[in-house]
Protein backbone atom coordinates (compact mmCIF):
# COMPACT_ATOMS: atom_id res chain seq x y z
CA UNK A 1 0.00 0.00 0.00
CA UNK A 2 1.12 3.63 -0.04
CA UNK A 3 1.94 6.25 2.10
CA UNK A 4 -1.12 8.13 1.52
CA UNK A 5 -3.75 5.36 1.33
CA UNK A 6 -2.18 3.98 4.81
CA UNK A 7 -2.57 7.22 6.39
CA UNK A 8 -6.12 8.48 6.07
CA UNK A 9 -5.85 11.34 8.11
CA UNK A 10 -4.82 12.53 12.13
CA UNK A 11 -7.23 12.96 14.60
CA UNK A 12 -7.06 15.83 16.41
CA UNK A 13 -9.03 15.62 19.48
CA UNK A 14 -8.53 16.87 23.17
CA UNK A 15 -7.05 13.92 24.17
CA UNK A 16 -5.12 12.96 21.13
CA UNK A 17 -3.89 16.39 21.55
CA UNK A 18 -2.57 16.02 25.14
CA UNK A 19 -1.10 13.02 24.07
CA UNK A 20 1.12 14.28 21.67
CA UNK A 21 2.52 16.64 24.23
CA UNK A 22 3.17 14.72 27.29
CA UNK A 23 3.58 11.21 25.59
CA UNK A 24 4.82 12.18 22.07
CA UNK A 25 2.25 9.68 20.70
CA UNK A 26 -0.61 10.81 18.23
CA UNK A 27 -3.71 9.43 17.01
CA UNK A 28 -4.11 8.59 13.08
CA UNK A 29 -7.17 7.10 11.08
CA UNK A 30 -5.86 4.57 8.81
CA UNK A 31 -7.34 1.96 6.11
CA UNK A 32 -8.95 -0.85 6.97
CA UNK A 33 -6.35 -3.32 6.04
CA UNK A 34 -3.57 -1.81 7.14
CA UNK A 35 -0.87 -3.66 9.28
CA UNK A 36 1.07 -2.42 12.10
CA UNK A 37 4.22 -2.64 9.92
CA UNK A 38 2.68 -0.53 7.17
CA UNK A 39 1.18 2.52 9.59
CA UNK A 40 4.62 2.74 10.81
CA UNK A 41 6.57 2.85 7.48
CA UNK A 42 3.88 5.45 6.27
CA UNK A 43 4.47 7.78 9.78
CA UNK A 44 8.34 7.61 9.14
CA UNK A 45 7.87 8.42 5.59
CA UNK A 46 5.25 11.05 5.46
CA UNK A 47 6.29 13.13 8.47
CA UNK A 48 10.43 12.14 8.17
CA UNK A 49 10.03 11.03 11.97
CA UNK A 50 11.61 7.74 13.91
CA UNK A 51 8.40 5.63 15.25
CA UNK A 52 8.89 3.23 18.43
CA UNK A 53 5.78 2.24 18.75
CA UNK A 54 2.51 1.49 16.79
CA UNK A 55 -0.79 0.51 18.49
CA UNK A 56 -3.93 -0.06 16.47
CA UNK A 57 -7.92 -0.31 17.71
CA UNK A 58 -10.82 -1.19 15.36
CA UNK A 59 -13.85 1.41 16.84
CA UNK A 60 -17.12 -0.58 15.68
CA UNK A 61 -19.91 1.40 13.54
CA UNK A 62 -23.24 2.49 15.31
CA UNK A 63 -26.74 1.65 14.68
CA UNK A 64 -28.34 4.72 12.67
CA UNK A 65 -31.54 5.13 12.41
CA UNK A 66 -33.28 6.41 9.63
CA UNK A 67 -36.47 6.66 7.95
CA UNK A 68 -35.94 3.06 6.46
CA UNK A 69 -35.11 1.40 10.01
CA UNK A 70 -31.39 0.63 11.03
CA UNK A 71 -28.30 1.29 9.20
CA UNK A 72 -24.76 0.61 10.72
CA UNK A 73 -21.79 2.85 10.13
CA UNK A 74 -18.72 1.80 8.93
CA UNK A 75 -15.98 0.58 11.17
CA UNK A 76 -13.07 2.86 11.56
CA UNK A 77 -9.36 1.53 12.70
CA UNK A 78 -7.33 4.22 14.51
CA UNK A 79 -3.94 4.04 15.13
CA UNK A 80 -1.46 5.56 17.93
CA UNK A 81 2.24 6.20 16.70
CA UNK A 82 4.65 6.61 19.81
CA UNK A 83 7.80 8.69 18.39
CA UNK A 84 11.25 8.77 19.21
CA UNK A 85 11.92 11.39 22.09
CA UNK A 86 13.34 13.67 19.31
CA UNK A 87 11.24 13.04 16.91
CA UNK A 88 8.61 15.75 16.47
CA UNK A 89 5.40 16.04 14.42
CA UNK A 90 3.85 19.59 13.17
CA UNK A 91 0.49 19.15 12.39
CA UNK A 92 -0.25 22.70 12.72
Amino acid sequence: MLSTEVIIKPLITEKSTHQSQTRNTYAFHVAGKASKLDIKKAVEELYNVKVTDVRTMVRKGKARRTRAGYVNETNVKRALVKLHDESKIELF
